[in-house]
């Protein structure tokens, strides 16, 4: 499992969620909406902060818009 965060450098949400992120010691990849627009894309991004974890296989298994630190947890509990 991992967490893929997507977000953009002007949103403060984002940086919120960085920080829970980084806070907890959690390994996460990072995609700037704006420099990879087809990943956002992909994944059905529309807006930011969005932080998708994806199963070993890149399946989506759960996705978290904006700064929720409830659901960011549950995801934590998966890696």
């Amino acid at each position: 499992m991992k967490l893929v965060k997507f977000y953009q450098p002007s949103c403060i949400p984002c940086q919120s969620v960085e920080n829970y992120l980084q806070d907890k010691g959690i390994i996460y990849d990072s995609v700037n909406v704006h420099e990879s627009p087809g990943i956002a894309s992909e994944y059905g991004v529309l807006g930011t902060p969005v932080t998708i974890l994806l199963n070993n296989a890149g399946i989506e298994i759960q996705r978290s818009i904006g700064y929720r630190p409830e659901e960011l947890e549950e995801m934590i509990t998966h890696l």
